[in-house]
């Protein structure tokens, strides 16, 4: 199963919102490469001089996030279009970024080449988008039901 961080980016610019959050949560996600790479429970292959651009991919899901929560106050759940647009956006995005990165930048691939790239997404693209979006409704799902649950009295209370 891919990592989580895409969401959490996405779903701190929609519910957070202070762009500070963008470099802390960036700082402790590196933290955590860290940790993992030094205690030995992650590999070194994604830590190359292409890891930087995750900055820009989780800066992107960042902005997506508030373009989603901005489209979905406007709109309020009336239409869905905007919200979509806004995490389909993001999320291809970030998939430029982070991936195409590190098929140039990381040097794991010496012949890497546009096509070569190209060829690669139709196997990536679908599934890191539906995995990013699979975590996003999960999230709201679970915060919707958290907000109804608070919107009801207490079991034993009088209406």
């Amino acid at each position: 199963m891919p990592t989580a961080s895409w969401a959490v980016f996405f779903l701190a610019g929609a519910l957070l919102r202070p762009l500070w959050m963008l470099p802390l949560l960036f700082g402790i996600v590196s933290l955590l490469d860290l940790i993992g790479l030094a205690s030995g429970s992650s590999s070194d292959w994604c830590l190359s001089p292409a890891y930087w651009a995750l900055a820009l991919a989780y800066a992107a899901l960042w902005w997506g996030g508030l373009l989603f929560a901005s489209q979905l106050q406007r709109q309020a759940w009336r239409c869905v279009t905007g919200p979509l647009l806004a995490l389909l956006i993001s999320g291809s995005a970030a998939y430029v970024l982070s991936k195409a990165g590190f098929y140039f930048l990381s040097g794991r691939y010496p012949h890497a080449t546009l096509s070569g790239f190209i060829a690669r997404m139709p196997a990536d693209y679908p599934h890191a988008l539906a995995t990013l979006a699979g975590y996003i409704g999960l999230a709201f799902a679970l915060l919707a039901a958290h907000r109804a649950a608070g919107a009801r009295p207490p079991m034993g209370a009088r209406a």
